[in-house]
């Protein structure tokens, strides 16, 4: 059996990319504060618990038709849930439950494919209570972590791998 294929996508900024290069232990996707900086999939081997896949950094989700990169992004991100077994969806907990989140997330219930929802940034014990306007978008139990300090990095990637599909 191929290795599963874990997707982590999101909207700009939300830390997709530093949560990348720690889950697989390397700096390969750029990480900026600038949006637009990863554009194309990015494929990166990682392992937990032995449990070996391969992960697919995206660009940031943006839902903006007039703009040729954003839709390019767009149209790459949506190959990488196609491709995925299982989707890390990222989302912002110091910004809160946006617009945009709310879009990708339903994009994301139409692939009919598991959904890991990881609330970012919460690096601290005051920002924990950031998870729990999460709940609302339906993707089941919000898993708050810190991609740049490798905060609960342990749980996010227990559920991704229990989510994964039966060997054959």
């Amino acid at each position: 059996m191929s290795k599963p294929i874990v997707a982590i996508v999101g909207r700009p900024n939300v830390g997709k990319s530093t949560l990348f290069n720690r889950i697989g232990q390397k700096r390969v996707s750029i990480v900026d504060d600038m949006p637009g900086v990863t554009r194309d999939r990015i494929y990166l081997d990682a392992e937990w618990l032995q449990h070996e896949f391969t992960m697919i950094d995206t660009g940031g989700i943006e839902f903006d038709e007039s703009n040729h990169i954003l839709s390019s992004m767009r149209k790459q991100a949506s190959i990488a849930v196609e491709e995925a077994d299982v989707i890390v969806f990222v989302v912002d907990g110091r910004a809160g439950l946006t617009s945009s989140d709310e879009e990708v997330g339903r994009l994301l219930r139409g692939a009919k494919k598991p959904v890991v929802l990881a609330v970012n940034k919460v690096d601290s014990p005051q920002r924990e209570m950031d998870i729990y306007e999460f709940y609302q978008m339906g993707l089941g139990d919000p898993i708050g972590i810190s991609a740049s300090n490798a905060l609960n990095l342990g749980d996010l990637l227990d559920a991704v791998v229990a989510a994964f599909p039966e060997e054959t």
